[in-house]
C-alpha cells in the first residue's frame, strides 16, 4: 500500500480519521484525484486544486447538494470542502447494464420535474475550466441565447475555433430561439450531463458527478447525453418517456440544444468543434 505523504495529512486534517493508503485516480483535467483508504476501513475521493479555488469547490458542492436535496438522482455524499479540495464518498467504478440504465431514465424524469424558480441560478457557476452565467431570465430562449449560446460563441471566435460564418449561423439561430423552442416549466438539471458525468457502480447503478446545475430546459440534458453517447441510451430515453414525456419534435430539437456544448468545447479546446456547431446550426435556419 501506497501513503502520499501531503495528500494523507490533508484528508487526515479535513476528516479527523487516519489514512491508511492513497492512490491515484486518472481523468480530469482540473483537478488531482486521489483514492483514500480511511483507517476504518472506508474509501473517499479527494479532488485536490493547485492553486485553490474557493468559487470553483463552492460551485461544485452547491450542485452536488442541489441535486441531493431532489431526492431522485444518486450523487456522491460531500465530506468536506475547502478551497483547494473536496472530499466525496468513493464511487466503486462498475458497468453499466440495460435494466439500470431504464432506473437512470426514470431518475431524471424525476429530477427534472422537481420544483424550481425560474430559469438560472442564485449564482453563478462553471462549466468545465470556463465560467457559466446564470442570472435569471424569464424565458428559456432568452436565457439559453444569453447566458449559453452566446458567451460561449464569443469565446470560441476569440480563440479562432469558429469562423466568421459560423458565428453568423450561431447568431441566426439565436435570433429565432423564441420560435424553435416549445414553453415549459423550468427543470433541475445536472448541467453538465455528459457520458462522462454519468458513473456506473458495482451493482450498475448510476451516480451523477461534477454536475454545473442550474434551472432550464430539460431537453438540454438529454440532448447532451446523445451528443456524447450513454450507454444503452435508448432504453433510458424509453423509460424518462414513459415517466414524463417531451413535446413533440423533441428529437428534431437535440442538435439545437447540443450547440451549447459543442461551443463549450470550441471555446476550451477548439478543433473540429467549432466548425461542427455551425454545421448543426445551419439546420435550424
Amino acid at each position: 500500500m501506497t501513503r502520499q505523504p501531503a495528500v494523507a495529512r490533508r484528508a487526515e486534517q479535513l476528516l479527523g480519521a487516519a489514512v491508511v493508503s492513497t492512490s491515484p485516480v486518472a481523468g480530469g483535467d482540473i483537478s488531482t484525484a486521489t483514492k483514500i483508504r480511511l483507517s476504518d476501513g472506508s474509501l473517499v475521493l479527494m479532488k485536490a486544486l493547485s492553486p485553490a479555488r474557493d468559487d470553483f469547490v463552492a460551485a461544485e458542492v452547491r450542485g452536488l447538494r442541489w441535486l441531493a436535496e431532489s431526492g431522485t438522482v444518486n450523487v456522491p455524499e460531500v465530506l468536506a470542502a475547502e478551497a483547494d479540495c473536496l472530499v466525496l464518498r468513493w464511487i466503486e467504478p462498475g458497468r453499466p447494464n440495460a435494466e439500470t440504465a431504464e432506473e437512470l431514465g426514470r431518475a431524471l424524469a424525476g429530477l427534472h420535474s422537481t420544483p424550481v424558480a425560474g430559469f438560472g441560478a442564485e449564482r453563478d457557476g462553471f462549466i468545465g475550466r470556463l465560467p457559466m452565467p446564470n442570472k435569471p431570465t424569464e424565458t428559456w430562449a432568452e436565457f439559453y441565447a444569453v447566458r449559453r449560446l452566446l458567451p460561449y460563441l464569443r469565446a470560441a471566435r476569440d480563440r479562432g475555433a469558429i469562423d466568421a460564418d459560423g458565428a453568423d449561423c450561431v447568431e441566426q439561430v439565436v435570433g429565432k430561439l423564441p420560435s424553435l423552442v416549445p414553453e415549459e416549466p423550468p427543470a433541475l438539471l445536472h448541467g453538465d450531463l455528459w457520458n462522462g458525468n454519468v458513473l456506473w457502480d458495482r451493482g450498475g447503478d448510476a451516480w451523477l458527478i461534477d454536475p454545473a446545475a442550474y434551472a432550464g430546459h430539460r431537453e438540454v440534458d438529454l440532448a447532451m447525453l446523445a451528443l456524447f453517447g450513454l450507454p444503452h441510451l435508448e432504453r433510458a430515453m424509453a423509460t424518462y418517456e414513459e415517466t414524463t414525456p417531451l413535446a413533440e419534435g423533441w428529437e428534431d430539437r437535440q442538435g439545437l440544444h447540443q450547440l451549447f456544448p459543442l461551443l463549450v468545447h470550441a471555446a476550451m479546446f477548439g478543433g473540429g468543434y467549432g466548425s461542427r456547431a455551425a454545421t448543426v446550426a445551419a439546420r435550424y435556419l
